[in-house]
């Protein structure tokens, strides 16, 4: 697939998810500063945070304070280990730009990792002038890459921020092997990357009040690996009380894929691994890197370079939080049907044509050209139920057997393991469910067209909608602009009230009112009320997988 070229910036956020499925395929708050931040230039704010001072960027209506550090540099001795604080420095820190990924290799072709294993830096964008006696809303941005790419300061918030008055965190965590490796001198270790975003959690409850924040309300939100990750938080006890609300785009703690979703020949998968399982990979894995099976194994692998350990194949077999421990008990999606998660109000959401983009990435390679290949598709994914598969999604349906396929797996991947979460949740708090359905939704920068494929309302499609700018094939036009200020809207309001709804737009019911979901499109009438369940065959995926 090396012939496949994608955005510069944004292809590891976009299709390190590809990549997953393909593998398979404790700090105390220091007394609040005054809210607002303290300026000694007109154009390069400082605050005070605690661990010292912070030099920033203004942006006119906004500011902006990057890299800055919420844990230690975890290298050396301090490898696959729970992030510990970071050091106080002296003087004042330049923050006016970005620090580096964490590491990470290309998802197409055979180039070096890029990035630094030193990497647990976050972002934080505030609008200017004093914020209201009890501190702004804090929005903390948790980034997707399939648990191999991606990092924070690929976002811009400003317009969250301005638009919706709210301090804005984007934060990095450990990836791929460096992020969730297992192995039996570790024990029942949990994900380090997870650990890292409850770190940046903590950083936060320590410091919102310094940049104009309130640290008693803050949003957790995430997409794709981001709304995984954000699932995991809401079913970890040592996340309690780190976080108000949570807002999940495009999955869910019930998110699995089967066989052959993404390519023939790919095992089906979940997102989550027991420990018992990821201690064995762990092992075989460390001695393929010719450290020891028994005791001194960890001592060995701490000792190898960075990238020996940052490689495709490993990024590959260690992509998946693990649970069985402190961090997570149980799996996340028996823990939320049992209900043991946190007490939180909740967005959740897909979009309409979410494997679309999964398809038409792999189309040239794995061909959708007819009926048999589309009953071939079926066979492998579904085995014995794939004749009743095909009943349900016939083919004179749809367009193309490639559009019939997407709709398939979108359906029982995506949307309706996303129903299913939303029933569990909206039975103990507040959720509010929704549908991204734009299907003329800008092309990501440089995405390849595919002759006779629309990628249509596709996965990651509805982030040029909240972060700007965004690297699409075209602006958005004037009625997406106004769907962007509705979802900047939605999505804030949420963050100030537990409630997206708010004067000058359509009412967003919560989802136990007749199990509705909002769906977001341009244009009059696009925002409006769906039964998303039913118009994604959810009822015949229930019977067909209960």
């Amino acid at each position: 697939m090396q012939h496949v070229r994608l955005p510069r910036r944004r292809s590891g956020a976009l299709l390190a998810l590809l990549l997953a499925v393909l593998s398979v395929t404790s700090a105390t708050s220091a007394t609040a500063a005054p809210p607002g931040p303290r300026s000694d230039a007109p154009d390069r704010p400082v605050v005070t945070t605690d661990h010292g001072r912070v030099r920033g960027r203004a942006h006119g209506t906004y500011a902006t304070y990057e890299g800055i550090p919420f844990a230690a540099p975890p290298t050396g001795p301090l490898r696959w280990r729970a992030p510990q604080p970071a050091r106080p420095w002296k003087g004042v820190r330049d923050a006016g730009k970005p620090s580096a990924q964490c590491l990470q290799t290309p998802i197409f072709g055979t180039g070096p990792a890029t990035g630094s294993e030193d990497c647990l830096y976050l972002n934080v964008t505030t609008p200017t002038g004093r914020a209201p006696g009890h501190g702004r809303p804090v929005m903390v941005w948790v980034h997707g890459g399939g648990f191999v790419g991606g990092t924070g300061s690929e976002y811009h918030t400003g317009r969250l921020a301005t638009r919706g008055d709210t301090v804005v965190v984007t934060v990095n965590y450990r990836l791929g092997a460096l992020g969730y490796f297992g192995h039996p001198e570790l024990g029942d270790a949990p994900a380090f990357g997870l650990a890292d975003q409850q770190a940046a959690l903590r950083w936060v409850r320590a410091n919102a009040a310094r940049f104009g924040g309130n640290p008693h309300d803050v949003t957790l939100f995430g997409e794709s690996a981001g709304a995984i990750s954000t699932c995991a938080q809401l079913t970890s006890p040592t996340a309690a009380g780190l976080f108000h609300k949570a807002v999940l785009q495009s999955g869910s703690c019930m998110t699995a894929f089967p066989g052959g979703a993404v390519t023939p020949h790919t095992p089906g998968s979940g997102f989550f691994v027991s420990q018992r399982t990821l201690q064995e990979t762990g092992a075989a894995a460390a001695g393929r890197l010719g450290c020891p099976q028994g005791a001194g194994a960890l001592d060995c692998l701490r000792k190898l370079s960075a990238d020996k350990l940052v490689t495709p194949e490993l990024g590959q077999t260690f992509s998946k939080p693990v649970y069985g421990n402190a961090l997570l008990p149980s799996a996340p999606d028996r823990a939320l049907t049992a209900g043991r998660f946190h007490r939180v109000p909740v967005i959740q959401g897909t979009n309409l044509d979410e494997m679309r983009l999964f398809t038409g990435l792999t189309l040239t390679q794995f061909p959708l050209r007819n009926e048999q290949d589309y009953r071939a598709r079926l066979a492998e994914s579904f085995g014995s139920a794939a004749r009743a598969v095909e009943a349900e999604y016939p083919l004179r349906q749809y367009a193309t057997p490639a559009l019939a396929w997407s709709a398939v797996i979108t359906d029982t991947t995506f949307v309706c393991t996303a129903v299913r979460a939303d029933r569990a949740l909206a039975g103990r708090v507040p959720t509010y469910a929704y549908e991204f359905a734009d299907r003329d939704a800008p092309l990501l920068d440089s995405l390849p067209a595919v002759p006779g494929f629309s990628y249509g309302a596709s996965h990651a499609f509805e982030l040029p909608y909240l972060f700007s700018p965004f690297p699409t094939q075209r602006p958005l036009n004037s009625a997406q602009r106004v769907l962007s200020d509705r979802m900047i809207d939605y999505w804030t309001r949420f963050a100030h009230s537990g409630n997206p709804n708010g004067a000058g737009a359509p009412h967003w019911p919560a989802y136990r009112e007749r199990a509705l979901a909002q769906s977001l499109a341009p244009g009059a009438g696009g925002i409006r009320q769906v039964r998303v369940g039913a118009e994604h065959h959810c009822g015949f995926w229930d019977r067909l997988q209960g």
